[in-house]
C-alpha cells in the first residue's frame, strides 16, 4: 500500500466521524439560478451530507466570491432561521453583485483594449501571434474611467454591504 494511501485511511475516517451529524442539513444554495450574468450554480462544490457546521467552497469563477454552505441544525428555532436566512440573502446578493460587476468589467475592458489598439491601426494579435496588449499608463486611463464611471454603483453597494450587517446583528440579539 502506498503511504500516501495510509495516511489519507488515518485522517480521512476521523474527520468524517466528526463531522457526522443526526438530522442535520445544510442550507441549498439560493438564487443561483437566478443570475443573468452567469448561468448555473454558484459553485459545484458540494460539503458531505452529515456536516455539522458552515462550509466555504472556492471561489466562484463569475464572482471571484467564496460561497458558503450553511448549516441548519435539526433542532432550528424561528429566530436561528431568520438569521440564517438573512446571512444567506446577503451572500447571494454580494454574489450577484460581483457577477455582474466582473462581467461589466471584462467586457468593457475588452472593448477598450479593442478600441484603442484600432486607433493605433493594430490588431488585436501582435506580430508574433500573441495577443496585443496595451502600456500600463494606456490600461489606467480605463481603470479610471471604470471607476468614475461606476463610483454610484459602488457607493450604494458600500452602503448596503455596511447596513446589512446591522440587520442581522439585530436579528442575533433577537436570537441571543
Amino acid at each position: 500500500m502506498a503511504p500516501g494511501r495510509a495516511l489519507r485511511r488515518t485522517l480521512v475516517a476521523p474527520l468524517r466521524r466528526a463531522f457526522a451529524g443526526r438530522g442535520r442539513q445544510l442550507a441549498p444554495e439560493r438564487g443561483a439560478g437566478s443570475r443573468e450574468a452567469a448561468p448555473g450554480r454558484v459553485s459545484r462544490f458540494c460539503p458531505p451530507r452529515k456536516s455539522c457546521h458552515d462550509w466555504i467552497g472556492p471561489p466562484d469563477k463569475y464572482s471571484n466570491l467564496r460561497p458558503v454552505h450553511f448549516y441548519i441544525p435539526e433542532d432550528e428555532s424561528p429566530s436561528e432561521q431568520k438569521l440564517r436566512e438573512l446571512r444567506q440573502e446577503t451572500q447571494d446578493w454580494n454574489q450577484q453583485f460581483w457577477a455582474n460587476q466582473n462581467l461589466t468589467f471584462r467586457k468593457e475592458k475588452e472593448e477598450f483594449i479593442r478600441s484603442r489598439l484600432q486607433a493605433k491601426g493594430l490588431g488585436l494579435t501582435a506580430e508574433t501571434g500573441q495577443k496585443a496588449t496595451l502600456n500600463a499608463e494606456e490600461m489606467a486611463d480605463f481603470y479610471k474611467e471604470f471607476l468614475s464611471k461606476n463610483f454610484q454603483k459602488h457607493m450604494h453597494y458600500n452602503r448596503n454591504k455596511y447596513s446589512t450587517p446591522l440587520v442581522t446583528l439585530r436579528a442575533k440579539s433577537v436570537q441571543g
